[in-house]
């Protein structure tokens, strides 16, 4: 019976690690902003509510409000959200990233589905 409980004991730690290894680092906007250089090409993830968008078909960018600053979004792939929607989201840092006719100096390029 101890084995057992060992046993069992050991493949939730590994299980546990596992996942936590997988996971990017949830980071603040107002951090990013701060030294964006430091998180440019690194996948991170951002949390807050949606507060604007555009875009067409699944495609477009939208912004992000954890409450220490926004942040802009690209998505290709995973649809957009819709207004006051709260959300994670993963992806890279981009900086010098043009859509719809519009710039923006740093961007989240979506990497992964978000979660709400």
């Amino acid at each position: 019976m101890r084995m057992h409980i060992r046993l069992f004991a050991i493949i939730l730690l590994v299980m546990g690690v596992a996942m936590l290894a997988g996971c990017p680092p949830r980071e603040s906007i107002a951090r990013i902003d701060q030294t964006p250089g430091r998180f440019t090409g690194r996948e991170i993830s951002i949390a807050g509510h949606v507060v604007n968008s555009f875009g067409a078909m699944g495609t477009g960018v939208f912004q992000v409000d954890d409450g220490t600053g926004r942040m802009w979004v690209f998505t290709e792939n995973f649809g957009l959200p819709g207004r006051d929607a709260r959300l994670a989201v993963t992806g890279r840092i981009e900086e010098g990233f043009s859509f719809g006719g519009k710039h923006f100096a740093m961007i989240l390029r979506e990497t992964r589905r978000p979660h709400y």
